[in-house]
Formats: C-alpha cells, structure tokens, sequence
C-alpha cells in the first residue's frame, strides 16, 4: 500500500508540476481562423467597395506633412482638400506593408509573433471609471490602480500583453499624466505594452523613458516594448491631424503602431454592419499607405475597431451579438490583406462582474480568437461599454480567455488520437472504463484546461465548504498577487535615473507597497 501510495503522489506531483510552454493545453499565438463570418465573395466585394471609397471620396484633414508624402507616393489632393487613392496606388503600398511583425516583451519570453491567425487576448481601452465591485459603485481611476493591473496582468497566464486600459484621473498635467501612465505600465509587467498619445510634444519625454527603461536607444531600437495606440482617423473619412502626427513620430523613433479606426455603426458608421466594415477597411487601408509613405516596411497593426450602436438611444453596445459579428469579419478582413489585425471583444454592458457580463464576453472573446485575429484588445476586465473596468473581473476573465484559446486550438485528430487501441484494451482487457488508462494520465494536462477561479465541484462539495462565490474568490485572489512583492519592476538604478528626470508620480515600488498593506 505504501508503494502504491508512493507511486500515486509521486504522479500527482508531476501532474502538479508546471508544463514546458510547448506542452501546454493553451498559450499564446494559437492558430485561429476556423470561423470565417463572410463568404469570398462577401471579402471580395467588401474590399472592392473600400477601393471605391478611397477613389471617389477619399479622406481629408491630413496634415501638411502627410499630404505631402501621399501626394509623393502617387494620391491626389482636390480642391476639397480630400486626399484620394487609385486602387493601383493602395494595392503598391500594400505590398510594403510589414507582415508577421513581432511585439517584444521586456522579458523575450512574452515576445508576441503576429503571423496569420495567430491569437493573443489583452487589455486595452480608456475607462474612466474602476468598477468598485464591493460596494457596487464606480469611482476615478489613479495611478496606483493603474500600477495594480499591470501587476495583475504579469501574473495572469493568459493576458498576454497590457495595454493601457484606463485613464487616470489623479494627475491633471497632461504631459505628466503621458509619463506616469507609460512609468506605471513598465514598472508593473514585463509584457508587451501599449499606451496612446494625443501631444506630439509629449513624445521627445516619452522616447527618453523608453530609452532609460531599455538601456539605450540602441537596445529600444532593437526590441521596442511598448506601442502606441494611434487613433489616426475621425470617423467618417477624416484624418485626426494631431494623432497622425504623433503616428509619424512613433515611426521615426520605432515604435510600433495599432492604426485604430473606431466608428460607431448608426452613428459616425453606417448603422449596416456591412456597411461599417467597409468604411473601417477603407480608412484602415488609408492609415496604411500613411504609414508606408513615411517609412516603409514600418512596424503596423491593422485596426479595424469599428463598434456597434443599440440603435433605439445612439449609446455604444460593446456586448452585443451585433458586436461579436462585427470584430470577428473585421478579423477575416485583416487576414485577407495578410497583414497584423487588432481588433476589440470582451467589451460588457453589464456594469459589474455578473452573469451578463459573462455571456457578454464569452462570445465575443471566442469569436474573434475562432476568426483568428492578432490582437484580442480590451478582452479582459471592462464593463459599461468600456466606461469602467475591473480588477476583479482581471482574475475571472483569465478563465474565460483560458477556455477561449482552447475552443481556438481545435480538436488534435491524429493516428495516436483516434485511441482504437485504448479502446480495444479497455473493453477487451481492462476494466471498461478509462478513468486510470495511461492515454487519460498522460493527456490530462496537455489536452485539457482547468479553471483556476472557476467551481466544478458538485453541489454537495461546493454546501459543504460554504457556498463560495466567484466574486469574493477573484478579490481575494487579487489581493494575494497584489501582496506578493514585485519582481518585475525596472532596476532600481535605472528606475532612480529615471525618477530624477522625469515627474514620477508613483511611490517608489517598495514604499508602495508598505504603503499599499
């Protein structure tokens, strides 16, 4: 018996024991694009009316700047100060557009490779509220709320980037507000980060951090960890003059770009959600040829972010159905040109952590990673339209997303799957069941996954050890990561050269901490 024993504690511990990446039921950049929402010839024709849109209405407020190196690269500036593109024109640029970019980690470990259809879930957004799950209400965002979630975002297995998914509310400089937010993100995860800028002033700031978190420009240049979330166009048809310029100076200082169309269908989109996908396409084609007139080959991400209206108060639906839709032909869209594809889902309704906010983003997170999108942005942690977001939701969501990369990895059909002869062994020589098989040993960590929030205990268990609930689970799993010293944060040496150049805001890490308990 103690042999027995012995043996049976030896392979739970190995069961128990963390997995090589490679061996895990799920991980990043798993190979969607199994749902395919259009047909080819509805790609086809959809492409065809974005051509038309960029020949015969084109787009206006472009910056000097910009005008100048379309105009160069072959498109025409009317008397109406609209810039127009010939189809040969965006197919050629097109042509030199990057593919299979690569957005670096701090930690080369969480280097994320957008090839086709390969899948990573994120954070991202501009909430202007943190959902206070206890006492049911919405508050301001600070920067230690923001310092929190990345945190929470490096310890989460399935988050596989952090962009900035809030905007702090406790720093009134705008220039100071652009430094704390990108300090706060790289002093809480090691991950890939994405933060947004509006001043093209704030920029020179912003590349001197970059460059003192990394070592030197050198050592930025040749891994930069943090993008920038460009929303370059105002939808319908209009360039956002100071957030391309701002795009221009990322490229230049080699920083990555989500070039991020964001209509509203009914509203700054047509209400057909055709209709929506096709003005995306065409200012998403525009940003495109912007961005390969500047410097070609630039490091660029296809973001087709167009968002669904409830149609009967014009409010954003960032739940819906229509939504799921929307995100996941967006995604077959971005493959079709073969180019890196953003895309938002896991946007609730619900305001708070809750049944709907469940289903909400469940299917639309599933959705978009069955369609093989890129960048799963704003997947985890948002409520109210993206209005307010949650930590605690951070906790349940990594779950979710877990079983959503699960359903994108598909079904492994090979010889050794089929099982014929564990079949056979177990009704012709075993017991009739599978339960102690070796096939069930050996596949009980590499084909399956387990929540770790999540209650599959029987109702009988789950009375006996008091009817736990999944929000007062995930608050205190939240609080056992933010207890846990950081061992992510920058080097001190580096992070004091930085608080003596720049208006740091936050607490020194450790103080924060001892502050924070």
């Amino acid at each position: 018996m103690a042999k027995r024993s012995g043996g049976r504690n030896a392979r739970v511990a190995l069961r128990s024991a963390p997995l090589a990446e490679e061996l895990r039921p799920v991980r990043a950049g798993l190979a969607g694009g199994w749902y395919k929402p259009l047909s080819e010839n509805d790609v086809a024709s959809i492409h065809a009316s974005a051509l038309q849109v960029l020949e015969e209405i084109g787009l206006a407020d472009a910056p000097p700047s910009g005008i100048e190196a379309m105009r160069a690269a072959g498109a025409t500036y009317g008397e109406d100060k609209r810039l127009r593109f010939a189809p040969a024109m965006v197919e050629e640029m097109l042509k030199k557009a990057a593919r299979n970019i690569t957005l670096h980690g701090r930690n080369a470990k969480h280097d994320l490779v957008l090839s086709p259809n390969k899948v990573h879930y994120g954070t991202g957004g501009a909430a202007v509220h943190i959902v206070d799950s206890e006492s049911r209400n919405y508050r301001d965002p600070t920067l230690a709320d923001l310092y929190q979630t990345a945190r929470l975002a490096e310890h989460l297995e399935h988050v596989h980037y952090f962009q900035r998914p809030m905007v702090t509310r406790d720093v009134e400089d705008n220039y100071e507000l652009d430094i704390n937010t990108l300090y706060a993100c790289l002093s809480g995860t090691q991950k890939h980060i994405g933060v947004s800028y509006q001043d093209i002033s704030h920029m020179a700031g912003a590349f001197d951090l970059l460059h003192m978190a990394a070592g030197s420009e050198e050592k930025w240049r040749e891994r930069p960890f943090a993008s920038n979330s460009n929303c370059f166009v105002v939808p319908p048809l209009k360039f956002a003059t100071e957030s391309c310029l701002v795009m221009e100076e990322c490229i230049r200082g080699g920083m990555p770009v989500l070039m991020l169309s964001a209509g509203q269908a009914g509203a700054t989109a047509p209400a057909s959600i055709t209709g929506a996908i096709v003005q995306a396409v065409a200012e998403c084609l525009a940003g495109f040829i912007y961005v390969n007139c500047i410097k070609p080959g630039a490091s660029a991400i296809f973001g087709l972010w167009p968002f669904v209206s409830d149609l009967r108060s014009g409010a954003m639906s960032g739940g819906s159905g229509e939504q799921a839709l929307l995100t996941a032909a967006c995604a077959q869209m971005g493959n079709f040109y073969g180019l890196p594809t953003g895309s938002a889902a896991g946007m609730a309704d619900s305001k708070l952590p809750d049944l709907q906010a469940g289903y909400e983003k469940g299917i639309s997170n599933v959705m978009a990673g069955l369609a093989g999108l890129n960048m799963v942005y704003e997947s985890i942690g948002m409520h109210a339209s993206l209005l307010g977001f949650s930590l605690e939701s951070m906790i349940i969501d990594n779950d979710m997303i877990g079983q959503c990369l699960r359903c994108v990895r598909g079904i492994d059909v090979t010889p050794e799957s089929m099982a014929v002869e564990t079949i056979r062994e177990v009704c012709l020589e075993g017991p009739g069941h599978y339960l102690g098989h070796q096939q069930t040993l050996n596949l009980m960590q590499t084909e399956y996954i387990y929540p770790v929030m999540g209650d599959r205990t029987s109702p009988k268990e789950w009375a006996e050890v008091g009817k736990p609930e999944l929000l007062e689970a995930a608050t205190a799993e939240k609080n056992r990561i933010l207890a846990t010293p950081n061992r992510v944060a920058l080097p001190p040496h580096i992070d004091a050269a930085i608080r003596q150049k720049h208006p740091i805001r936050l607490p020194k890490i450790g103080s924060f901490h001892a502050k924070a308990s």
